[in-house]
């Protein structure tokens, strides 16, 4: 970028950045590109040092949206690119790091240039800077599209095609990102793209047979985690009497964080960013998620969404009964691993949430594993620190709870599965207790946070649906995953009863007026009725099918008599209050018999002795209870605005004026 700047805040005054942006028409072909090109640069990895070179550069970008109409240095920039990457892999194999350090510094320079572009100039306007030569002033080649769709393809073969070694990380980080920049025109639009000529490029020609490989690759750099090679391991290190430009963000820029604006309705919070140790395994995964969210063109589906749904185990010799054209084969063992260790990232879990929902293979092994703590386990703690984590990722959290509850044999494998000492569980020292009371214990916790903060319907239906498909399979309840089950009830209770204390207020109050409209309790009062309701029927789920095996409940229900005497003649609970009525009534009497002052253990022995002599025909026989998670009409409504978010905040090496931002509110709060 020019022999004699030191710091960020000269590049603004750089001589070669300048000449790039100028009124100058700059053949591709003139040794200035050696010269421009021949930078040692610590490539920015936080938003904080991204927003500093930003506004260091933004005049000269700006400038170049004016020039280059009638310069046409931008394609002469995508030019010299491309000819480098001809022989980028066999420069990765022979070491020449000349040649990567030169590419992963024009792939920079195109990234910055890239994303001013998309912020300020239209997708059309975009295409034709691409194709604008040093001819009459505005005027451009009719082949106006292949440029643009050169670059595409040729970011995606140096991805598929370059091996991730430590002196090719960074030219394949840079890589990921330029396609990211690419598709970052929806950021600036508030309503969702149908129509984009980039997206045609990506999902047609050259770019299509290509669409597997990508995926694959992605899918690769993110199982390997690979960490950024330490500082001069990656680039040409330049001497000390040479003509290009050697400085690194350190020396220029202040160490503080910028803090990363949260995004309103999503409520993301920012990662640190020293706990970005694999860059690359994230920007990959960010293009992952954006590529299968592109919307379906008219004329074809999303073939990224295509790969990803049907992508099968290298240990699969099956033949699939309908083969996709986009479908591989990849190891789920790497992948099962890395997911279950990455699970802290709101990215990763919305990967597994994806597979989980629409890869058939990838589901079916995981409901195999004979490990499926090592994957519930770190969904369980991200709904734990639900008040640290944001709305999306705990609804992805427990969206892949119900997908899996919709599992008998998970729902069943959970009980038999111990866990000792769960140090991040801190209201109670849980120094044993299964898998399955754990779940429980977490689902109830998130409920009862619910009910006190968000008050979210949709949260509470998901929870209760995922308790309700496991209830049937209850087996050797924890006293106190028993214990929250029948003190749920009790708050519901509670609740009940205020709503309807004061919804007969308000009408009693309402007779002696006719200024003020009445308060709707009756919608208030029929919500938590349902929520009742769903609770009696787990309840009632679990004593149906597992009564035998649940001792605890049966003590934790016996304990609690009280609360539930009120719903025996309330009409809309009358029906599944006949089996808990039944077994209280039952249990009752022969702790009756057993005599007074009985502790906790001869409780218990009664209870154990009581199932075997209960005739299992008194229990009513109700439908089994079984909700199935199914997606809303139109997802991309949710799930592009979630991942264009993720992408904001990723923070690694991206930063975009939140002022220009149109597609979620910004909210500093």
């Amino acid at each position: 970028m020019g022999a004699n700047s030191s710091t960020i805040s000269e590049l603004s005054e750089n001589d070669y950045l300048k000449k790039l942006s100028g009124t100058e028409t700059i053949s591709e072909n003139e040794p200035f590109w050696n010269q421009l090109l021949s930078f040692t640069f610590c490539t920015p990895t936080n938003s904080a040092d991204s927003k500093v070179l930003e506004e260091a550069t933004i005049n000269i970008c700006k400038a170049l949206i004016e020039n280059n109409p009638r310069t046409g240095n931008l394609g002469s920039l995508i030019r010299v690119l491309l000819s480098r990457t001809k022989e980028l892999k066999i420069s990765a194999e022979c070491q020449n790091q000349l040649f990567l350090w030169q590419t992963h510094n024009a792939l920079f320079i195109i990234s910055c240039l890239l994303k001013v572009f998309i912020s300020h100039v239209s997708e059309r306007e975009l295409i034709n800077h691409f194709s604008y030569h040093q001819t009459e002033p505005g005027t451009y080649e009719s082949d106006v599209e292949d440029l643009l769709e050169e670059l595409l393809f040729c970011l995606i073969h140096l991805i598929v095609e370059v091996p991730l070694l430590d002196i090719t990380y960074n030219v394949l980080l840079e890589a990921v990102t330029v396609l990211i920049v690419f598709l970052s025109y929806q950021l600036f639009h508030k309503e969702i793209i149908h129509e984009s000529i980039i997206h045609k490029y990506l999902m047609h020609g050259r770019c299509l047979p290509y669409t597997s490989r990508l995926v694959k690759t992605l899918l690769y750099n993110f199982i390997r985690q690979e960490k950024s090679p330490p500082p001069g391991s990656h680039m040409f290190q330049q001497q000390a009497d040479g003509g290009g430009l050697l400085y690194g963000l350190a020396s220029g820029v202040a160490s503080g964080l910028w803090t990363v604006l949260t995004l309103g309705g999503v409520g993301s919070k920012p990662t640190p960013q020293q706990d970005q140790s694999s860059p690359l395994a994230n920007q990959s995964l960010l293009l992952l998620l954006v590529l299968a969210n592109l919307t379906d063109a008219p004329d074809c589906p999303n073939p990224f969404r295509q790969s990803i749904t049907s992508f099968r185990n290298t240990q699969d010799s099956s033949v699939p009964p309908s083969p996709s054209a986009h479908s591989f084969q990849i190891n789920f063992n790497s992948l099962y691993t890395a997911l279950c260790e990455q699970q802290t990232s709101d990215q990763a879990t919305l990967l597994l949430y994806t597979l989980l929902h629409q890869n058939s293979n990838v589901r079916t092994y995981v409901l195999s594993r004979t490990d499926i703590e090592s994957l519930v386990l770190p969904i369980l703690e991200i709904l734990y620190h639900v008040e640290d984590r944001n709305s999306h990722h705990v609804y992805m959290a427990l969206i892949i709870l119900l997908i899996l509850t919709e599992d008998d044999g998970f729902n069943r494998s959970i009980h038999e599965v111990i866990l000792k000492n769960i140090t991040w569980y801190s209201e109670r020292v849980l120094t044993e207790i299964s898998l399955g009371s754990l779940l429980i214990l977490v689902v109830i916790r998130t409920i009862q946070y619910n009910m006190t903060r968000t008050r979210d319907k949709y949260l509470h239906t998901n929870c209760l649906a995922a308790l309700a498909n496991m209830s049937a399979q209850f087996r050797s309840l924890h006293q106190y995953a028993a214990q929250r089950i029948i003190s749920l009830f009790a708050l519901l209770s509670k609740k009940h009863n205020k709503v309807l204390e004061q919804a007969t207020q308000s009408l009693r109050g309402q007779l002696g007026s006719d200024d003020s409209p009445l308060p709707d309790y009756a919608q208030d009062l029929n919500v938590i009725e349902e929520v009742i309701r769903m609770m009696l029927e787990i309840i009632n789920s679990c004593l149906a099918n597992s009564l035998h095996h649940n001792p605890n409940l049966v003590y934790a229900l016996l304990y609690k008599r009280e609360l539930f005497e009120q719903f025996r003649s309330h009409p809309s609970f009358q029906d599944i209050m006949q089996n808990i009525d039944m077994v209280i009534s039952f249990f009752s009497s022969r702790l009756e018999q057993a005599g007074t002052d009985l502790s906790v253990e001869r409780v218990l022995e009664v209870i154990k002795q009581g199932v075997v002599a209960l005739p299992k025909d008194r229990l009513r026989k109700f439908p089994e209870l079984k909700f199935k998670y199914v997606e809303e009409e139109q997802p991309e409504e949710f799930f592009i605005p979630y991942v264009w978010s993720l992408v904001y905040n990723s923070g690694v090496g991206l930063y975009w004026n939140p002022q220009d931002i149109q597609l979620f509110t910004m909210d500093s709060g």
